[in-house]
């Protein structure tokens, strides 16, 4: 897939040109085996770091993990969370949800073969790009909330987000995916990770082996309302 040529959709216009970038930029699992240039991911590295944070702590740390041994064991670190994911699916649940608890037994899930899509593009990926933060420095408003908190996020995920739309616009790839970090004491021993960092993504990393053109999305004013949650719908 060609880098998104400069002016090509906008006609120079670079609010256009970022619509376009928002717009495209599909979650890739399959790869070519061209190699991924590291001057390139310095590059995206370079504009993904101006990405927000709070208190502007920047506590991000990125880890490009090339060897192979190492992304055969992410796809096996893998399996048993997508094991549940499958079952639940199959099952018509929302996987992994906090809020709806699973019918489904342990044996059940075991029992299930985890979804490929889940586990082999670690392993055919040329590059994954492992996104760590400090929880030393986030602010976790949410922490004393009766339920899963998603605060800390704010402070990461524009960043890893930042990288995706990075590996577009350079006419690469990938996908945020989190599977391994049901097994983080595991992922973090394999990486060397210390006490006080969390993994937040892994991205799988790579020139897509085909390309969406078009994106499935619901309409915003499916997912947007006046003032209030159960607000009239917004439709401007």
């Amino acid at each position: 897939m060609p880098p998104l040529p400069t002016g090509a959709v906008s006609g120079q216009n670079p609010r256009m040109e970022l619509y376009a970038v928002m717009r495209s930029a599909f979650s890739a699992r399959e790869f070519t085996p061209e190699p991924v240039d590291d001057a390139v991911l310095a590059r995206i590295f370079e504009h993904a770091r101006f990405a927000p944070s709070g208190g502007n702590r920047q506590g991000w740390h990125v880890i490009v993990v090339r060897d192979q041994a190492t992304k055969d064991a992410f796809a096996e670190l893998a399996k048993p969370p997508a094991k549940r994911y499958g079952a639940q699916v199959a099952a018509g649940e929302f996987p992994w949800n906090t809020v709806v608890p699973t019918k489904l037994t342990a044996e059940q899930i075991a029992a299930t073969d985890p979804p490929r899509g889940l586990s082999e593009p670690y392993r055919r990926a040329p590059v994954v790009i492992v996104v760590c933060v400090d929880l030393r420095v986030v602010a976790s408003v949410d922490s004393q909330l009766d339920r899963v908190g998603v605060i800390s996020g704010a402070s990461i995920y524009p960043f890893t987000w930042n990288i995706l739309l990075g590996l577009r616009a350079e006419g690469l790839g990938g996908t945020l995916t989190t599977m391994p970090i049901a097994q983080e004491p595991e992922l973090r021993a394999l990486l060397g990770v210390p006490e006080g960092v969390a993994v937040a993504a892994l991205i799988p990393t790579g020139h897509p082996a085909r390309s969406l053109s078009k994106l499935r999305r619901k309409p915003v004013a499916e997912f947007t309302t006046h003032e209030r949650f159960d607000g009239a719908p917004f439709v401007p």
